[in-house]
């Protein structure tokens, strides 16, 4: 279990016959994981509080970072704020006796990027911090790891980052069958050359730059590793994703745009891999079965239920690895087989078989049930000759008699499955439903459907489309914890905000509420291939546009440099239009930074460059569609920048001025939603407003004296 001192990997050291201390250890977690791959479950409730093994997954990650001696953390929460600090006013880790101070962080980031900007802009760091998500299960050793990272800062200060990693083999039952990791590292230093996310059934390849191969003389290619985002970092990476707001994952996002950059920044990031201890992330429901096994089967010693790590807890160790608490009750007849466990006070009927299951408190189980790998939430009832197959039913709900609840099904908190219903492995079944209008959190009623829950039931089938900030890679249909077909990304951060379907521009983005979620995307229907193609064109083209902008080099041959990485990459025109706008605003954004008035630095900027927003905008002067999405793209990069409101003004003004955007263009812009989707978006463009009146009210103008002169 985790020390009770604070003073962990940070202790104090004398130097020089002086005591000094070092920077306290800090961690930041984050509660959510930017993404719903427990729907319907997380409409409802936190993701960090879900139960794994019958306490919340949050337990087993700040026992964690107790234990590798951090002494500060810093929750990041958005969804469900309330139950998260209502939950922690009632916890050991709020206590004076606790390992560690908590501060929580209410945010409306949508991504990690936009968490580690926000962090960065409150100063809260002030130095090295683990950063981890909320569903982190591990009990690996940090003190080399830390020591390790903070030797190579000192003798290099370009050294940021230096990531976890543990060894597994090819076929360790928490790692993605479908999607890997491939980090491709240089066993002289530890660093890190390349990155890649592999998909095993297709040829292996790996495409790595010609540079890195001349400049190793040996790199080792490891697909073996579990990479559950365990992160030592540097105040450097805040900056870092400060400076590249295209910058939303870890992986995919942070440590492939340095890796890229490398040549021009000098950033180096290392890896720290181990072969002791556990180490994994509940990040989806094929993780959440793995992950339960491992610790019902004491491979996650000593993260065991019998540690009791809620002060409440009562679970005694069984033969067979069972697990109960007090005041269980079990008839004679009923069977409680292997790697199984109870819950206080639940009581199970005569005839019941229970084999590799988790019932948890409170639990009222019938005659002649059989549960077998399901997972039963506190205060749950099943009904008489039920059957529940690798499945789970969460608080409160109710499974009738008669019942057979198929592998893979989720019922949702209160449901209520009348008797004789089958439900299908592919059901995810509510009571509730975002409501769209009224903000992100808050789930309303639905309405019923007998077909689902029976007559008398209570519950609805949450369909694909109803929930769009569900990643449902881990939901294979017929069974949750099959992974055969299933595409589970390592970084999975988020369809609001990832870069393997980067925010698009098509109908669904409309309906969404957040800045993130409403821009610049490859279609998600298109192959893995494609998208990263799109990814790499995109980051080449912006930091070869801006660095050219940075040395002045003429539109002509910004523009001849952008069509051969058009072509090479196969990019669409959308892509294309998305790199000038943000390659743009970044470089205006940097002058305003050093000290240049927005004002100059949009006429040092734009006019010059006139042509190549010609070739974006130019095109359709029917419809006005690639003006309108040009807008967009600068609005959405100015939302975070310095002075943004004052930047999106003046170079509105000026493309107005130069007729690159026309009335109806701006008209367009201001009244899409995809503009007004948060509050953000809105702030950033509200000195913009009285620009937008004018133009199309002179626009209005002239329509009027041109149908005077026509009569």
């Amino acid at each position: 279990m985790a020390p009770k001192s604070k003073k962990g990997a940070n202790a104090q050291k004398s130097k020089g016959g002086e005591e000094e201390r070092e920077e306290p250890l800090q961690a930041v977690v984050f509660a959510d994981a930017f993404e719903t791959t427990f729907a319907p479950f997380t409409l409802e409730r936190p993701r960090c509080l879900l139960p794994l093994a019958n306490t919340p997954l949050i337990e087993y990650t700040f026992d964690f970072l107790a234990s590798a001696g951090v002494e500060e953390t810093i929750l990041y929460c958005g969804n469900h704020i309330e139950q998260v600090e209502e939950y922690f006013k009632r916890s050991k880790w709020t206590r004076d006796t606790a390992p560690f101070s908590l501060e929580i962080i209410r945010s409306n980031a949508r991504s990690v990027g936009d968490a580690m900007r926000d962090l960065d802009q409150k100063q809260l760091i002030t130095g090295d911090f683990i950063c981890v998500y909320g569903d982190v299960v591990a009990n690996v050793p940090m003190e080399a790891a830390i020591a390790a990272h903070r030797t190579r800062r000192e003798k290099d200060k370009k050294s940021i980052m230096t990531m976890v990693l543990r060894e597994a083999g090819d076929f360790h039952r928490t790692k993605s069958q479908n999607i890997r990791p491939a980090f491709v590292i240089d066993p002289a230093s530890e660093r890190c050359v390349h990155y890649e996310q592999v998909r095993p059934r297709q040829t292996p390849r790996l495409d790595i730059a010609e540079e890195v191969l001349k400049d190793h003389v040996e790199v080792e290619v490891r697909e073996d590793l579990i990479d559950c985002g365990i992160d030592i970092c540097t105040p450097e990476v805040l900056a870092q994703y400060t400076d590249n707001f295209d910058w939303q994952a870890p992986r995919r996002g942070f440590l492939y745009g340095v890796l890229k950059d490398f040549e021009t920044m000098q950033l180096s990031v290392h890896t720290h891999i181990t072969s002791e201890g556990y180490a994994a992330r509940v990040k989806n429901l094929q993780a959440y079965d793995a992950v339960t096994r491992d610790v019902i089967s004491r491979w996650a010693y000593p993260l065991c239920p019998d540690v009791n790590m809620l002060s409440d807890q009562t679970y005694q160790l069984q033969k067979g690895n069972v697990y109960k608490e007090d005041g269980v009750v079990l008839a004679r007849s009923s069977v409680v087989n292997r790697k199984s466990m109870l819950g206080k006070a639940t009581s199970v009927g005569g005839g019941t078989v229970i084999t590799e299951s988790v019932i948890g408190r409170r639990c009222v189980i019938g005659k002649r049930v059989k549960l077998s790998g399901a997972y039963i939430w506190d205060d749950a009832r099943i009904g008489d000759d039920t059957v529940i197959e690798r499945a789970i039913v969460a608080n409160e709900a109710g499974v009738g008699k008669r019942c057979h609840i198929k592998p893979g099904a989720l019922i949702s908190y209160g449901v209520r499955v009348a008797d004789g219903t089958s439900v299908m492995g592919s059901s995810r079944v509510t009571k509730s439903k975002r409501r769209r209008s009224s903000g992100p959190n808050e789930p309303v009623k639905a309405t019923t459907d007998p077909k689902i829950v029976g007559e008398g039931g209570e519950g609805y089938e949450l369909a694909v489309d109803e929930d769009e900030d569900e990643t449902l890679e881990s939901l294979v249909p017929g069974d949750i914890y099959n992974t055969a077909d299933a595409a589970f990304s390592d970084d999975s951060i988020s369809t609001l905000d990832s870069e393997d379907e980067e925010d698009s521009l098509d109908e669904d983005a409309k309906r969404r509420s957040s800045r993130s979620e409403s821009f610049a995307s490859i279609n998600s229907d298109e192959s893995g291939d494609t998208r990263r193609r799109a990814a790499d064109f995109h980051h080449e083209a912006t930091a070869s546009i801006v660095d050219a902008l940075q040395k002045n080099e003429d539109a002509d041959t910004i523009q001849l440099e952008l069509q051969a990485l058009k072509l090479s990459s196969n990019a669409e025109d959308k892509q294309v239009r998305r790199t000038v706008a943000v390659s743009l605003m970044k470089r205006i954004a940097g002058l305003v930074e050093s000290g240049t008035s927005p004002k100059d630095a949009v006429s040092k900027v734009v006019p010059p460059n006139k042509l190549l927003i010609q070739r974006c905008v130019g095109t359709d002067k029917e419809e006005y569609s690639e003006q309108v999405e040009f807008l967009l793209y600068m609005q959405t990069d100015l939302v975070h920048r310095q002075q943004g409101d004052k930047i999106l003004l003046f170079a509105c003004n000026v493309l107005a001025h130069d007729d690159l955007v026309e009335a109806e263009g701006f008209e367009q812009w201001w009244e899409d939603p995809r503009s007004s989707a948060s509050e953000e978006l809105q702030d950033v463009r509200r000195e913009t407003k009285q620009l937008v009146d004018v133009l199309v009210g002179d626009d209005e103008d002239e329509d009027d004296e041109e149908d005077e002169d026509s009569e």
